[in-house]
């Protein structure tokens, strides 16, 4: 256990994840965030999967508690905010973790039930989660959000609906950022590359009829730096960086962690 966010207090919102062999990218963040520290709410639409994550970090002698809310939902996010006040006392990181991709397609393909599902709930869910947050933070004077993109929106192809989400979430970003910088809020986006996480190798493997394994090789041929996937750890540490005050002169940034895919720009 460490103190890098010793007495803080956080909402991870996805804290659950997808049943799987490997940890996904929002369990992964609670329990490093607990592993330093922080008191975490963790957030899920399905509650089960949240108390999951939960007893994992409870198991390591962490501080955690469970919340079910769908991040889309304003009235959700607002018993969420009022309900971590309520537990904790304050609230100093949130972590927007949701995103959904299925059933997207290029333009000619693209059904307009999928296009709005998919940028409703990738922009909503971090969005919402933010609004209801951001008052309590202003009164703090302090605060930082982490929220979860993709490289996908610089450099992926094919999947429209998804990247033109993810580059809406760079762009939420970017404005949340200067919009509450004289508030002494800093905000801040994971850009993920091919992670090997529940997500990922259920969801696709099953979509494209593929063995796990096969995924995993294709996926890890794509990536520059060693061919090998990143794993959820590595997005966690990343947003413990971001979230801890080693980063409070930093707000606005958009990091890629990816293994060097994105840098194939020239």
């Amino acid at each position: 256990m460490g103190d890098r966010l010793k007495d803080k207090v956080a909402i991870v919102v996805g804290a659950g994840q997808t049943p799987g062999e490997t940890v996904g990218n929002g369990r992964a963040t609670a329990m490093v965030y607990a592993r330093e520290g922080a008191k975490v709410l963790l957030v899920d639409r399905r509650l089960e999967s949240a108390q999951d994550t939960q007893g994992m970090i409870e198991q390591e002698g962490g501080t955690a508690s469970a919340f079910a809310a769908d991040a889309t939902s304003e009235a959700d996010c607002q018993k969420m905010a009022e309900a971590c006040v309520e537990r904790y006392g304050r609230i100093d990181i949130l972590h927007n973790n949701v995103g959904i991709g299925d059933g997207d397609s290029g333009v000619t393909n693209m059904q307009e039930d999928n296009w709005d599902r998919i940028l409703s709930v990738n922009m909503k869910s971090v969005i919402m989660p933010s609004k209801c947050v951001i008052p309590i933070m202003r009164g703090q004077r302090s605060g930082a959000i982490i929220n979860i993109s993709s490289i996908a929106a610089v450099c992926a192809v094919g999947i429209l609906a998804y990247k033109t989400s993810k580059a809406g979430v760079n762009a939420i970003t970017h404005q949340m950022a200067l919009g509450n910088a004289k508030h002494g809020i800093r905000v801040n986006c994971i850009m993920p590359g091919l992670m090997d996480t529940p997500m990922a190798i259920e969801g696709i493997s099953q979509a494209r009829g593929i063995s796990k394994e096969q995924l995993r090789q294709e996926r890890d041929a794509a990536v520059p730096l060693g061919a090998k996937m990143g794993t959820g750890w590595d997005i966690a540490h990343a947003s413990l960086f971001l979230a801890s005050d080693e980063a409070r002169f930093i707000t606005g940034v958009l990091l890629p962690v990816d293994g060097g895919q994105s840098a194939r720009i020239g």
